[in-house]
């Protein structure tokens, strides 16, 4: 790929991120009120985009030894745990991602 096909390829995506994130205001500007479908999805995406990671992150899950899957999920359980508790994102993820890190260096 040549440095001119990059700089085209870098300002596509910017120009289809700044479409994308600009689309609602031009859609549901003024008076215009948002559907009720709308607001309920915007509810739903994020809880779906977490399973969705959820997913992909546990799909190559190793059961057949010890250390394969405990620090897994043990990040994930005190994800869940410190996210439920505090309800500070930024909070459980450090957490979590510190504990599997931290596992998978202590695991023999």
């Amino acid at each position: 790929m040549t440095d001119g096909q990059r700089i085209l390829c870098v300002l596509t995506g910017a120009l289809v991120t700044l479409v994308i994130r600009a689309l609602p205001f031009v859609v549901f500007r003024g008076e215009r009120r948002i559907p009720a479908f709308i607001t309920w999805l915007g509810g739903q995406l994020p809880h779906a985009a977490m399973a969705m990671l959820l997913v992909y992150c546990m799909k190559d899950m190793d059961f057949s030894h010890p250390s394969g899957a405990f620090p897994m999920l043990l990040g994930t359980l005190v994800t869940v745990l410190v996210h439920v508790r505090f309800r500070q994102t930024m909070c459980s993820i450090v957490s979590g991602t510190a504990t599997y890190m931290l596992m998978i260096r202590l695991m023999p």
